[in-house]
């Protein structure tokens, strides 16, 4: 499928028999369409999302991580994932725009297929259709959801006015890439010796290495190891422990392997995207170098800017340092397009 011939033609089971309005603050779906991938073919796929906000307002798509899903602000179903950006009167309003997200494609652990984020960007598109959006004012994307979002911004970018990539980029890292291939080995391996569990934790405290810094853990985990019977047991064991048994208990082997090969799918001509871009960096950002970003921003066919914040919590930033991406954000959404 050419980027310079984009439009994809979806079959979709009608919107209305999977719509709910509960609770009142989110509106939530789950679709049934037949999806032209690009690399498995034809599929049968199932896309579950919800949108807030006022039905007359301006759309504005938000994407995250492989594991983030649809829900991103707090409300009495539970935790979203990106709550000090999303809600009422948060930097991506949910007063004044209608906020739409998604699960990806292959977050159920359904889809044992390649996933590339060309899928994902034309599975929200035909969501978009389905809804009668026919305009994005923004699209919002940080992590693997930036590498939609530029996707979008390719494939779809008549209907998009801007994109703001955080920590995204046309292209993974082939260092990063090969700190990828190691945990799906981990998880594989888990997965033949009947310990799956046991490797998914253990991929994901690999990956959390990543997505942090050197300086963050020497800042919180300094301290001399200690001798836990007859083994030596360092600082930081305990908080990455925690970290993979929480997200070995909410993912399936399946999801984790397909949705982590899909960051290493994306290829993505620049020159395609000529919708107004920002582009959010971290210098300490290890999985998506400075470097990588400055070259996405000069390549880019539209008009596009740079911004680069410091953190001690590298690919972590757009999670942790709040007011650093509200600015980023109120700035880059209010601007005329």
């Amino acid at each position: 499928m050419s980027l310079s011939s984009p439009q994809v033609h979806v079959e979709a089971a009608p919107l209305a028999a999977a719509f709910s309005l509960s609770p009142p603050s989110a509106r939530r779906f789950l679709l049934e369409l037949d999806l032209p991938m690009r690399h498995a073919g034809l599929r049968r796929v199932r896309v579950r999302g919800e949108w807030r906000g006022p039905a007359d307002a301006p759309w504005v798509v938000v994407a995250g991580g492989i594991s983030a899903g649809c829900k991103l602000a707090s409300d009495e179903r539970g935790e979203g994932w990106w709550p000090a950006q999303v809600g009422p009167g948060r930097a991506v309003d949910t007063a004044r725009r209608r906020v739409l997200a998604i699960d990806w494609i292959g977050a159920d652990g359904c889809l044992d297929q390649p996933i590339d984020p060309a899928d994902q960007a034309d599975a929200l598109a035909v969501v978009l259709d389905r809804l009668e959006a026919g305009r994005v004012a923004a699209f919002v994307g940080a992590s693997y959801g930036a590498m939609v979002g530029l996707q979008f911004a390719a494939r779809h970018g008549d209907r998009l006015d801007r994109l703001v990539a955080i920590s995204g980029a046309h292209r993974p890292h082939p260092y990063a890439s090969a700190w990828r291939a190691l945990q799906r080995q981990v998880v594989a391996l888990g997965r033949e010796e009947g310990q799956v569990s046991r490797a998914l934790s253990l991929a994901r405290q690999w990956a959390m290495l990543s997505y942090r810094t050197p300086e963050e853990f020497a800042a919180r985990f300094d301290s001399p190891a200690v001798l836990d019977g007859q083994r030596a047991r360092v600082a930081a064991e305990d908080y990455l422990t925690h970290c993979g048994q929480r997200y070995a208990a909410r993912w399936c082997s399946t999801a984790f392997l397909r949705l982590s090969e899909s960051i290493d799918l994306q290829q993505l001509d620049p020159g395609a995207i000529t919708v107004p871009t920002t582009v959010v960096a971290v210098a300490e950002d290890r999985l998506v170098p400075l470097s990588d970003l400055q070259a996405l921003v000069e390549a880019l066919g539209g008009p596009a800017r740079l911004r680069v914040l410091r953190s001690p919590f590298g690919h972590d930033a757009f999670l942790k340092e709040g007011p650093a991406i509200t600015r980023i954000l109120r700035d880059s959404l209010e601007v005329p397009a």
